[in-house]
Order: structure tokens, then C-alpha cells, then sequence
């Protein structure tokens, strides 16, 4: 039972925290629509702000497995030949821009929403930015470009442009044209060898 009380109430947070923000929800909320007692809440979570990790922490695994499996799905096995598996990740990204319940990016607005550089939520944000800048950085390492590390910055840059764009403008053609902007650059990193 305890781990079934922790689990809605992650579910719960994770659901509230992503829709209407960390700031706007409120222990009380979480509470009442996980139908877990106030008691057994903190008994998981000493206060809000461990609850907000702990969503974080699973959200972080959560994003980077499905970010992972949906570039593997569309991009397939690795070819023998030209490699745009780094390219997917923005073929990715527009699948779920294109989703009802888009609203951005849990961690870039957790650290807009925390923006002390000190609080645990806006470190395990950044975190999360920089495994994802990681993942990336392999795709394009694997694909033989020189100039990985630079180049897996810039994408990411264009990944969070898109997203911000996306929820801005409710649609998913943000991430059609980041994925051009990452082609060009894939294009003058080729033609400069």
C-alpha cells in the first residue's frame, strides 16, 4: 500500500505540476484528488518541494526513455550509409508538440518557475538538460560528425526554441523548422571536411 500512496501522489503532482504549474498547485490539491491522507503525504514527502523532485527525478527517466525509443521507431536501425538519427529528434519533438496535452517543457518551466540556481528542482532541471545534450551529443558522435559536442549544444538550443515555440503558437511546426535549421548545420559541418 505505501507504494501505491506514493505513486498516486507523484501521478497526481506530476499531472497538476505539468498543467497549471508547481507554483499554482498546492499540497492541499495534491492531497485531495490523489485520496491520499495528508498524513501519508508527508510521511513520502517531508514538503513540497521533495514532491517536486521526486516528479522531476521520474519525469527525467520517463522523457529521456521515450525521447530514446521514438528516435529509434522513426529513424530505425542505423544505416550504412548517411545517419539521421540526430535529425529525429525534432520528428520526435513535433509528435508531441501535435499531442492535447502539450504545455511545454516540465523542466524549462520548473526553471523558470524555481529560478534560484540553488534550489534541488532547478538542479535537477538543468540536469535533465544536460543529459539530454548528452544523448544528442552520442546521435551525432555516432554519425561520425567531427564537431559532436558543438553541434549537440546548438540542437538542443533549437530543441528548447521549438518547444517554447510550439506551446507559444499550438502547433507542432516549430519542430519541422528547427529540424531544418539542424539539417543546415549538419549540411555546413559536412561541406566543411
Amino acid at each position: 500500500m505505501p507504494t501505491r500512496a506514493r505513486d498516486r501522489l507523484l501521478d497526481t503532482a506530476e499531472r497538476l505540476f505539468y498543467a497549471e504549474g508547481i507554483r499554482s498547485v498546492g499540497v492541499d490539491r495534491i492531497v485531495a484528488e490523489s485520496g491520499v491522507g495528508r498524513a501519508s503525504m508527508y510521511r513520502h514527502f517531508p514538503g513540497k518541494d521533495d514532491l517536486v523532485v521526486a516528479v522531476l527525478r521520474r519525469r527525467d527517466q520517463d522523457w529521456r526513455d521515450w525521447l530514446r525509443e521514438t528516435v529509434d521507431r522513426i529513424a530505425g536501425p542505423v544505416p550504412h550509409g548517411r545517419d539521421d538519427r540526430p535529425l529525429a529528434v525534432f520528428d520526435a519533438l513535433a509528435e508531441r508538440f501535435a499531442r492535447a496535452d502539450f504545455r511545454g517543457c516540465a523542466f524549462i518551466n520548473t526553471i523558470v518557475e524555481t529560478a534560484d540556481p540553488h534550489s534541488v528542482a532547478h538542479q535537477v532541471a538543468d540536469a535533465h538538460k544536460r543529459a539530454v545534450t548528452t544523448y544528442v551529443d552520442g546521435l551525432l558522435a555516432t554519425a561520425g560528425y567531427a564537431r559532436h559536442a558543438t553541434l549537440a549544444a546548438q540542437f538542443v538550443m533549437l530543441m528548447d526554441g521549438a518547444i517554447v515555440t510550439a506551446l507559444r503558437e499550438r502547433t507542432p511546426a516549430a519542430a519541422a523548422v528547427a529540424r531544418s535549421t539542424a539539417a543546415a548545420l549538419l549540411h555546413t559541418e559536412t561541406n566543411a571536411d
